[in-house]
C-alpha cells in the first residue's frame, strides 16, 4: 500500500493539519454520543506526545457552503477537550492563522465547520492552498469522509507532506486483509432491502470472494428470480433480470451463492407478529418473508465454519423486530465466537450492520467494524476512494 502513516513522518514543532469525522448526534448544544470524537483520540494524542500542534479539519451536518449558526464546530470544544485532555482553541478560517500561530505545543487547535466554505465540496484549489498554508504536515483520519474528493480530504492532501491517522490506518489495514490480499476461503454476507441499491457491489464481490451469502429483502428478489413465489414479500421484481445475471456471473467466476432455504414469514409486520417457518419455495400468497429460517442460519454457520475471511454488510433479515432478529442474531454470534477463537478475520460495516451486530452483542469480537458507511460500501464495491489515493 503506497499511503504513509504518522510513524514516517516528523512531527516535532509542525503544525499537523488533521482532518478528521466528529459528525456526532447533538441535543441543545450538548454532544449525545461521542463515539466518534473518542476514535479520533488516539491520533490527536500521538501528535501531541511527538510534539506537533494538531489543527482539526471537520465537517458538520449540510450547510451547504454558507454558515449556519447551529452547525458551528464551537459547540463541540467541551467535548474534545474531555477526550482529548488539553485544551481546544477554536477559530473561523479567518482567525485561523493567528490561534494557530499563538497555540503551544500540548495544545488543540479546531477550525470551523469546512462545510461552510463554498468551495470546500467542489475540491477547490484555491481554499485548499489557503488550509495549506496554515499547516506543515497533513494527516487524514476521516476514511468515513474519503470517497468525497473535497477540498480538505483531496486537494489539500496533493499539496503537503502527507499521511493517514491511526483511525484511517487501522480501517485501511482491515479492508486490505479482507478484500485486498485476504485468507482464502472469503465469504460475504451481504444483506439489505433492496438488489438495485447493491448491484454494483455484488457484481464486485462475485469476483473477489469464494462464497456470497445473500439475505434480507434482496434475497426475495434472488428467490424470484428463481420463479419461487415470494407472496407479499418485498421484492424488486424488475430486478430478477439482473439477480439471474449476477448468479450466471458467479458460477463463472467459481462464486457459491447462498439463498435462504427456508424463511420465516408473517402476515404483518409488528414486533412479535404470528409467524411460521416454511421451505423458501412455500411462502404463502398471502404472507410475506421476513427472515431466513433456521436451516438457513444452519447453512451460513457452515460457510462460516469454511472461510477463513468474513465481509458483513446488511442484515439477513427485518432485525430491527422480534422474532425476525434471530437469523442476523444467531450467524453474528457464531461468527463473532469463530473470530474469538483465532479462526476468522472478520470485517463488518455499513449504518444498519453496525446496528445489527451491535444489537446480537457480537460485534465486540469482530475483528474490525467500520462506521464509515458510504465509504465502507464504495470500498467494497472496488472503487477507488479519492481521500485514500491522494495520500499515495
Amino acid at each position: 500500500m503506497a499511503w504513509k502513516t504518522l510513524d514516517q513522518m516528523e512531527l516535532d514543532g509542525k503544525r499537523v493539519l488533521t482532518r478528521v469525522d466528529i459528525n456526532v448526534p447533538v441535543e441543545d448544544g450538548r454532544v449525545t454520543d461521542a463515539t466518534r470524537i473518542e476514535r479520533i483520540a488516539p491520533t490527536v494524542q500521538d501528535i501531541l506526545s511527538r510534539g506537533g500542534i494538531p489543527v482539526l479539519l471537520a465537517h458538520f451536518g449540510r450547510p451547504k457552503g454558507k454558515p449556519v449558526p447551529e452547525m458551528s464546530l464551537k459547540m463541540l470544544v467541551p467535548a474534545l477537550e474531555a477526550a482529548f485532555g488539553t485544551t481546544v482553541a477554536f477559530a473561523t478560517l479567518d482567525e485561523a492563522e493567528s490561534v494557530i500561530a499563538a497555540a503551544e505545543k500540548g495544545q488543540v487547535v479546531l477550525l470551523e465547520n469546512t462545510r461552510f466554505e463554498p468551495g470546500e465540496e467542489k475540491n477547490d484549489p484555491e481554499l485548499a492552498k489557503t488550509y495549506a498554508a496554515l499547516g506543515d504536515v497533513y494527516c487524514n483520519d476521516a476514511f468515513s469522509a474519503a470517497h468525497r474528493a473535497h477540498a480538505s480530504t483531496e486537494a489539500l492532501a496533493r499539496l503537503l507532506p502527507a499521511c493517514a491517522g491511526r483511525l484511517m490506518q487501522a480501517e485501511l489495514e482491515a479492508l486490505e486483509a479482507a478484500l485486498g490480499d485476504p485468507k482464502r476461503p472469503v465469504l460475504a454476507v451481504v444483506g439489505g432491502a433492496k438488489v438495485s441499491t447493491k448491484l454494483e457491489l455484488l457484481g464486485n464481490l462475485v469476483e473477489k470472494v469464494d462464497i456470497l451469502v445473500i439475505g434480507g429483502g434482496m434475497a426475495n428478489t434472488f428467490l424470484a428470480a428463481q420463479g419461487i413465489d415470494v407472496g407479499k414479500s418485498l421484492c424488486e421484481h424488475d430486478m430478477t433480470g439482473t439477480a439471474k445475471e449476477i448468479a450466471e456471473k458467479a458460477m463463472s467466476t467459481g462464486c457459491e451463492i447462498l439463498l435462504p432455504r427456508d424463511v420465516v414469514v408473517a402476515r404483518e409486520f409488528r414486533e412479535n407478529a404470528p409467524s411460521e417457518v416454511v421451505p423458501a419455495e412455500n411462502c404463502p400468497a398471502d404472507a410475506m418473508i421476513l427472515d431466513a429460517g433456521p436451516d438457513s442460519v444452519a447453512h451460513v454457520e457452515q460457510a462460516i465454519e469454511r472461510a477463513e475471511t468474513l465481509i458483513w454488510n446488511g442484515p439477513l433479515g427485518a432485525f430491527e423486530i422480534a422474532p425476525f432478529d434471530k437469523a442476523t442474531n444467531a450467524a453474528a454470534a457464531y461468527a463473532a465466537k469463530a473470530t474469538a477463537n483465532g479462526k476468522l478475520v472478520s470485517v463488518a460495516g455499513g449504518g444498519d450492520t453496525v446496528a445489527a451486530l451491535n444489537k446480537a452483542g457480537a460485534s465486540g469480537d469482530f475483528t474490525y467494524i467500520s462506521t464509515a458507511g458510504g465509504a465502507f460500501l464504495e470500498w467494497m464495491e472496488g472503487k477507488e476512494l479519492p481521500g485514500v489515493s491522494a495520500l499515495g
